[in-house]
């Protein structure tokens, strides 16, 4: 925490506006795009998307993410508000797996497994801006970072994009790239934003509905780690294929630990792995406002804020349990360890693509 500390004290943070004004530099800043009444603010630190303001179906506006006001809060925050999480995100079991006949030892941050990349994963690092337009037609920032062999635990270097980008009417696409650069490595990215479409700090999502495209999920055991089984969900609490109030069954799914219930559940998504398809549709009756997600992986992580615990967020807003939902789609969690998943393992020269559209109506 004193190294994070300290680089803050190096570093400028700011709210930045304009055309490339910060592109190829390490300044730690929030970054807005903006397109009309439709923004997104996106900060280097962690690739995090830190706000997202549309209008609802009376034209008020409201942020729809939870997030922080300040860097220094993401720099000491444990909940990846926003953030881009890898190498791996998920649970890798053990914080270990064998590639090529190597044993390799991930650092363990959830108990004895590895999550979302380890201590200092993607999402506790400073992101290099290589290309800011903030206004026009289609405003847009790519932001990159260096893995370097061994960071985390992890084989081989990684370079790293991402680019976030508005575009009509109401999208926000995401765009991720890797390639590995001398080693074979496993590659899992994710989109962590906490979605509150009632507005961050309004409430608990649990009258949302959600529909998920998706047939089959993954059980897990008592440490949400995957079983190894690809089970359907007809006729199970996961099976959400049609428009479902997230509240319905929340008490039925356990959510981690003894007392915590609520979805943390990888689902595997219909159609063809690789093409940009339907995952879900999310509603909230009061404001009118709706997400639509399409994406390219093979896996969707629901999320129900389980561990929300009085978090003080923007505006001094706090975030209780089930105060956001997130659709972080995904390779299946710990396929590094389970054969019959789909393969994350990217060779040396091999480039991993991880597309996300999310449209908004109202």
């Amino acid at each position: 925490m004193a190294r994070a500390t300290l680089l803050l004290a190096l570093c400028c943070v700011a709210t930045l506006g304009g055309a490339n004004a910060a592109a190829g530099r390490k300044t730690v800043g929030f970054y807005e795009l903006k397109k009309d009444d439709f923004s997104v603010k996106v900060a280097n630190w962690g690739a995090t998307i830190t706000s997202v303001v549309l209008p609802d179906s009376r034209g008020k506006l409201a942020d729809v993410v939870l997030g922080y006001d300040t860097i220094a809060e993401y720099v000491n925050g444990s909940s990846y508000f926003g953030a881009l999480v890898g190498r791996v995100a998920n649970r890798v079991a053990n914080a270990r797996f064998v590639l090529d006949g190597k044993v390799y030892h991930l650092y363990a941050n959830d108990g004895k497994n590895a999550l979302h990349g380890g201590h200092r994963g993607f999402s506790k690092v400073i992101w290099t801006v290589k290309e800011y337009v903030g206004g026009g037609d289609s405003p847009y920032i790519t932001l990159y970072y260096h893995s370097f062999d061994g960071e985390e635990g992890f084989p081989g270097a990684l370079d790293v994009y991402v680019t976030y980008r508005l575009s009509s009417p109401y999208a926000l696409s995401v765009h991720m790239n890797a390639t590995a650069v001398d080693k074979a490595t496993p590659v899992n990215l994710a989109q962590h934003t906490y979605w509150n479409l009632g507005g961050a700090g309004s409430g608990d999502i649990l009258h949302n509905t959600v529909q998920l495209f998706a047939s089959r999920y993954t059980p897990v055991d008592a440490a949400l780690i995957p079983t190894g089984r690809v089970a359907p969900v007809a006729g199970t609490p996961y099976d959400l294929r049609s428009p479902t109030p997230v509240g319905a069954h929340v008490r039925e799914i356990y959510g981690g630990k003894a007392g915590v219930y609520g979805y943390d559940t990888n689902y595997a998504v219909d159609g063809e792995a690789g093409s940009l398809r339907k995952v879900a549709v999310v509603r909230d009756a009061a404001s009118g406002r709706a997400l639509e997600l399409w994406a390219n992986q093979p896996g969707v992580q629901f999320y129900t804020g389980n561990f929300l615990d009085r978090v003080v967020g923007k505006g001094g807003k706090v975030y209780g349990q089930y105060g956001a939902l997130c659709l972080e789609t995904q390779g299946f969690p710990d396929a590094v360890n389970h054969p019959n998943f789909p393969s994350v393992i990217v060779r040396p020269g091999g480039v991993y693509k991880h597309d996300m559209v999310f449209k908004f109506s109202f």
